[in-house]
């Protein structure tokens, strides 16, 4: 199995119990587990697609509510028309702007969106994407999140994969997976998810991408919201739902 650097399977739990630092550390080894046996099942996922990262901030943004070969299509048309920049998006008249992103659906809040996104950038980096990443990742978050159309999920996804900023996405793949692994309670909100496993995941951006990518892997092709392919799953000797084991405590 592949790993990454600075992990250990062999670590030993100095106390133990429901939110103890023994309890961490198990969940710790179990989270890395998963993630070798999707790796060595998948394959490296090479994920963001995207040519650029302001390519990938686009994307995060047309891939709300879209299936993604719509959203490349959105792409390519604003590839076409030569407007795939910061300035290029924020000199075209937004009806024009909508008519481009039509095909990943929702096409004039995505409009407004991409209008939105692209004067922040202008405003706090001059649209340099590389400037931002230097400052720290929870200030430059809550900047993004208070840009029109920009949720939690949308923000990290920026963060990681444009900006190369340690911060872990939790999209409906995750939240599937890992209710039903029995590792967390689905319903929990965004922000808790996510800092269960930015406390628990060595703070590593090729992992953090790597993981999520492969989660995405994962949920798209057997971990299915109906009739899951449970037999082809390479998680199911951990799954509390595959086997009806009692879920772990979740903290």
């Amino acid at each position: 199995m592949n790993s990454i650097p600075g992990t250990r399977s062999d670590d030993t739990s100095p106390s133990g119990g429901p939110g103890g630092e023994g309890h961490v550390l198990a969940q710790n080894r179990v989270l890395m587990q998963i993630y070798e046996l999707l790796l060595e099942r998948f394959g490296p996922q090479h994920w963001w697609p995207g040519e650029t990262p302001f390519e990938v901030v686009v994307g995060a943004i047309l891939t709300q509510s879209a299936a993604w070969r719509n959203v490349e299509r959105a792409i390519s048309n604003l590839k076409a028309a030569d407007s795939l920049s910061m300035e290029g998006i924020l000199s075209l008249p937004v009806e024009r702007l909508s008519e481009l992103v039509r095909p990943s659906g929702y096409f004039n809040m995505k409009a407004r969106k991409l209008k939105a996104v692209c004067s922040f950038l202008a405003e706090t980096c001059s649209g340099d994407l590389a400037r931002m990443s230097l400052r720290p990742l929870d200030e430059v978050r809550k900047e993004l999140l208070s840009v029109y159309g920009i949720g939690p999920e949308t923000a990290d996804s920026i963060l990681l994969y444009a900006c190369n900023m340690p911060t872990f996405v939790v999209d409906a793949y995750t939240r599937r997976i890992f209710g039903r692994l029995g590792l967390v309670d689905p319903k929990e909100g965004y922000e808790d998810l996510r800092r269960f496993f930015m406390d628990r995941l060595p703070k590593s951006v090729p992992l953090f991408n790597e993981y999520h990518a492969l989660l995405v892997a994962l949920g798209k092709n057997i971990c299915l919201s109906r009739k899951p392919k449970c037999g082809e799953c390479p998680l199911n000797g951990l799954c509390a739902r595959a086997s009806g084991r009692q879920a772990m405590a979740r903290y």
